[in-house]
């Protein structure tokens, strides 16, 4: 199966943790998204639930079919009304500044070609729109870096494409935005895996 979008990492804390400590992340970040609303790998639908009353209409974009489908269920028990986007963040198929707020969530790690997808993103948000991402990347520490990068490659096999290792604000800001708020930080576990970039970022 494809873990493209709903990456396996918060898979395996949410499973040593109970996902005590990811809800709240989620729920930070996903909670001030407003307007039209895309979510680039939407994967099972944990998000769903943090949505708010400033969302007119929400996109979830996932291509791994079986995912899809969970967070299609997961949407109709919740009674949201959402449209689901079967295609690959690389070619959002939605027209340019039509979006107010692009949302990622542990997804940048596994998609294939991150810094395109980043492109589109900032291709069909508004002028005064926001992207609001969590996500884990490279660590600021050199001993941790190089941890990330032996284990990168082997990862990436077994967890779906994840890479332990991107500069998550340099893409991001490489893409043509600029990070307007960032909190860093490691959450509990391994520390080649948890180093956390959250934050706001908009077109530049």
């Amino acid at each position: 199966m494809s873990f493209y979008s709903d990456c396996i990492l918060p898979h395996v804390i949410n499973l040593a943790m109970r996902d005590r400590q990811l809800t709240p992340l989620r729920e930070r970040i996903v909670s001030r998204a407003e307007g039209r609303v895309l979510e680039i790998g939407m994967g099972s639908g944990l998000n769903l639930p943090f949505y708010g009353k400033h969302v007119e209409q929400l996109f979830g974009l996932e291509p791994a079919g079986r995912l899809l489908r969970m967070a299609q269920s997961r949407a109709a028990r919740s009674q949201r009304t959402m449209t689901f986007v079967a295609a690959s963040a690389e070619a959002i198929p939605l027209d340019d500044h039509s979006i107010d707020t692009v949302v990622t969530t542990w997804t940048l790690c596994s998609i294939p070609n991150a810094m395109s997808a980043l492109h589109e993103m900032r291709r069909v948000l508004r002028s005064g729109g926001q992207l609001l991402f969590i996500e884990h990347g490279l660590a600021p520490e050199v001993g941790v870096q190089r941890w990330q990068n032996r284990l990168t490659p082997l990862w990436s096999k077994i967890g779906g494409g994840c890479h332990l290792n991107r500069p998550i604000r340099t893409l991001i800001e490489n893409a043509g935005f600029a990070v307007t708020e960032l909190d860093t930080g490691y959450i509990k576990g391994p520390r080649p895996m948890t180093f956390t970039y959250q934050g706001r970022a908009a077109p530049a």
